[in-house]
C-alpha cells in the first residue's frame, strides 16, 4: 500500500481551544494559535506559562484534554504518526551523546530514520558542513563547547529534513557569540522554507528572529502579533529633538504646541508619540515650516520587556 501524497498549506501549523491540566492544575486553558508556513513564530512567558506543555502537546509527546490543531496538514489527533513525520524537536536539554563523535551522534540518527549507509554518510557530511562541524566531526562531544554542542543537537533534528521544527529555549547557556550563530542558522532554515516554533526567555531574541510572537501567561494567551504590533500596544513610546540653542528649544515647543518635557540644559525636547513614520513626519513638518531645524531627531519605542513586563504584570 502506497503511502498518501503530504498535504501542503500556506498556515503549518493551526491549534485551536487547546487545553491541559494536570489535576486541578490547569497549564493550559483554550489557546488557539495559527503559524504560517516558512515563517519564526515565538512563544513567550514567565516559567511556568505553558510554554513547553504545548510544544509537547504539538510535537505528539503528550495528549491535549481537548482542542484540535493541524501541522503541515496532519491532524495531530487522528494522525500523530504523519506528523512526527514532519517536524523535528530540539529540546530545552542537549540530546546528544557525548561519549559518540559528532559524525557518530548524526549517523545513528540517520539509522533510526532508515536512510540506508549511503544515505546517512552523504546526510551527516552535508549537515556538518553545514553547521561548521566538519572539522570536529571524529572528536568526541565531550570535547564540544556549548555552542558547538547545540548546533550539533540542531543538526541531529534535521537529519529528517522536517518541514516544522520546534525550538525550546535553544539557547540557554550559550554566550553570546554562539546565540547570534544560532540565530543565523534559525534566520536561514526559515529562509529555505522551514517553519520555525521557537520558545525562549530571551526577549531580544523573539525580536531579532520571529514574524510573529504570542504572549502566554497562566495558560492563557493575552496578546499576539508582530513585535511591532505588541510594541504598540502599550504607552511609553516618545521622540527626542535635540537644538543647538535654548532660543530654538523654546520656539519648538511653541509651535508644536504638544504635552512635552524639555530639558534647557540639554537641549533637547522629548514629545510623546506612538513612534509612527506619519507622527514623526508630522512633527518636523511643522518644525520645517516655521524654519526650525532639528541637530538629532531620536525615536523611542517600547521594548518587548516592556510589553512583557506590563502584560505579565498580574
Amino acid at each position: 500500500m502506497s503511502s498518501p501524497t503530504p498535504r501542503t498549506a500556506a498556515t503549518a501549523i493551526a491549534a485551536t481551544g487547546l487545553r491541559k491540566s494536570y489535576g486541578a492544575q490547569t497549564v493550559l486553558g483554550g489557546i488557539d494559535l495559527a503559524v504560517r508556513q516558512g515563517s519564526v513564530f515565538a512563544l513567550l512567558g514567565p516559567n511556568g506559562a505553558g510554554k513547553t506543555t504545548t510544544v509537547q502537546i504539538l510535537s505528539t509527546l503528550i495528549h491535549a484534554d481537548a482542542g484540535q490543531a493541524t501541522l503541515a496538514g496532519y491532524d495531530l489527533n487522528t494522525e500523530p504518526s504523519r506528523v512526527r513525520e514532519v517536524i523535528g524537536v530540539t529540546g530545552q536539554h542537549s540530546a546528544v551523546d557525548k561519549l559518540l563523535t559528532g559524525r557518530e551522534n548524526l549517523m545513528l540518527m540517520a539509522d533510526l530514520y532508515h536512510l540506508g549507509r549511503a544515505g546517512a554518510r552523504a546526510r551527516t557530511g552535508e549537515l556538518l558542513e553545514r553547521f561548521g562541524l566538519a572539522e570536529a566531526a571524529g572528536n568526541l562531544v565531550a570535547t564540544y563547547s556549548g555552542g558547538m554542542q547545540r548546533k550539533l543537537d540542531l543538526a541531529m533534528t534535521l537529519v529528517s529534513d522536517p518541514q516544522i521544527i520546534f525550538l525550546d529555549e535553544p539557547t540557554t547557556g550559550l554566550d553570546p557569540r554562539s546565540r547570534r550563530t544560532m540565530w543565523q542558522i534559525v534566520r536561514n532554515l526559515a529562509r529555505s522554507g522551514v517553519t520555525i516554533f521557537l520558545t525562549t526567555q530571551y526577549l531580544e531574541e523573539a525580536d531579532q528572529l520571529a514574524d510573529r510572537i504570542a504572549l502566554l501567561d497562566h495558560g492563557t494567551l493575552i496578546a499576539q502579533g508582530t513585535p511591532g504590533e505588541l510594541k504598540r500596544m502599550i504607552p511609553g513610546g516618545h521622540v527626542q529633538l535635540r537644538f543647538t540653542g535654548a532660543g530654538t528649544l523654546r520656539r519648538a515647543k511653541e509651535v508644536i504646541a504638544r504635552p512635552g518635557k524639555a530639558d534647557e540644559e540639554a537641549l533637547t525636547l522629548e514629545i510623546s508619540t506612538s513612534g509612527s513614520v506619519p507622527e514623526l513626519r508630522a512633527i518636523l513638518t511643522r518644525l520645517d515650516d516655521h524654519g526650525i531645524d532639528a541637530a538629532e531627531v531620536t525615536v523611542h519605542s517600547p521594548g518587548l520587556d516592556d510589553v512583557f513586563l506590563t502584560l505579565t504584570a498580574g
